[in-house]
């Protein structure tokens, strides 16, 4: 239970809609799209989403569009702030590139994600630093707004490092999360004077009812 001297910050992460103009090649920080076309998962997140919340997009366009289907939805809220530290990871020279072979050269084991969560594609960062960016825009966005609800309309693979944020993972044990298109987790930051600050999480890869 808690105590009610505490400070409870609601994150509600959404990953954006399907892209779907990629032609099986890896995109990363390539400024696609993404389809919004399905109204009905729009309507679901909006009933699901808080009123009077921050709202935080990624600078890339299909976390705005994504917002922006919510809000034509029937939620209302200010504009969303961008923050680049919530982008997707940057794959550097394999943005562009067919996904199943570099897949087949480089893939994580299990198939969770395109490379080892260490591995720092050419031109690119690996997935252990796009966590450590997303670490520190949590800090800072749960700073900035104590005891808010916080919407963060991001991408697959920042939410499951918000998700290893939360439950101190690895990046490498992070990457077991599902993250589905147009799914929402909830993570609250708790603070409470004297005591460390706690995370609990609330739901992981919930999907809106249509």
């Amino acid at each position: 239970m808690t105590p009610k001297s505490a400070t409870v910050t609601r994150w509600w992460w959404v990953r954006h809609a399907p892209v779907t103009t990629d032609n099986g090649c890896i995109y990363g920080h390539i400024d696609l799209p993404c389809d919004v076309s399905d109204a009905a998962v729009f309507r679901g997140l909006a009933r699901l989403l808080p009123k009077e919340a921050v709202w935080i997009t990624s600078q890339l366009q299909r976390t705005k569009q994504t917002a922006a289907a919510i809000g034509a939805a029937g939620l209302a809220f200010d504009p969303p702030a961008e923050e680049p530290d919530f982008a997707e990871q940057h794959f550097g020279e394999w943005q562009g590139q067919n996904r199943a072979k570099i897949y087949a050269a480089y893939g994580a084991d299990h198939g969770l994600w395109l490379a080892p969560a260490e591995f720092c594609p050419p031109g690119g960062e690996s997935f252990a630093q796009l966590a450590a960016r997303t670490a520190r825009g949590i800090a800072r966005w749960s700073q900035h707004h104590p005891g808010r609800d916080i919407v963060a309309v991001a991408h697959g693979g920042t939410i499951r490092a918000a998700l290893g944020h939360a439950l101190g993972l690895s990046p490498a044990r992070a990457l077991a999360f599902e993250t589905a298109n147009c799914a929402l987790t909830r993570l609250d930051y708790i603070e409470d004077a004297g005591k460390a600050p706690a995370w609990r999480v609330a739901m992981v890869n919930r999907l809106p009812a249509v």
